[in-house]
């Protein structure tokens, strides 16, 4: 990460919801390893929000561990499959007139879009937590909705659709999954 400044820059412009930062990723093939950090950085923080809280409810340092590397893989393999989800219907079923569109393009804007995450790191704050979550949860869905509208020259609307759409189909997915590990697990 030679170029840190403009990650953070890059960061901070995404959090900012600026159409033209979602226009000027998805058009730099040499941004997708950002947007990885980006949904690692995020994850991170979130991690540590959610174990500082379990620190706080005497869950111990292992529960701290534990949710910090499982959050970090559940949110990188969240990130890939969303993306390809969405891709999947922008550029099929929910496709517009003008959508041309490839994974990589949706993997940066999505990703980027996760930059409002990083204020998770305070979901550990007695009462306050819970609604910093909730707030920096619903800013990073306005930004992924911008990122799908950007990434697939759709409307705002159909943006708005293919995500709504893309996110049940992830979650009954994620739902299965974790019915069918956790019966091979018990």
């Amino acid at each position: 990460m030679a170029d840190s400044s403009s990650l953070v820059n890059r960061m901070i412009r995404a959090a900012k919801l600026e159409v033209n930062l979602y226009e000027e990723v998805e058009a730099d093939s040499k941004a997708t390893m950002p947007a990885m950090w980006v949904v690692i950085i995020a994850a991170v923080a979130a991690g540590i929000g959610s174990g500082i809280a379990g620190l706080m409810s005497g869950k111990g340092p292992m529960f701290f561990l534990w949710g910090l590397l499982g959050g970090i893989a559940v949110a990188l393999l969240g990130w890939l499959a969303w993306a390809g989800i969405t891709y999947l219907l922008g550029t099929t079923v929910l496709k517009g007139p003008n959508t041309s569109s490839t994974w990589s393009e949706l993997l940066r804007t999505v990703g980027f879009a996760q930059s409002p995450g990083v204020l998770k790191i305070l979901s550990f704050i007695p009462y306050v937590g819970g609604v910093i979550n909730l707030g920096a949860s619903i800013w990073v869905l306005i930004g992924v909705v911008i990122g799908v509208r950007q990434a697939l020259d759709v409307s705002t609307w159909r943006a708005i659709a293919i995500c709504i759409v893309g996110w049940l189909v992830y979650f009954v997915l994620g739902l299965l999954l974790a019915f069918l590990v956790g019966r091979n697990l018990f």
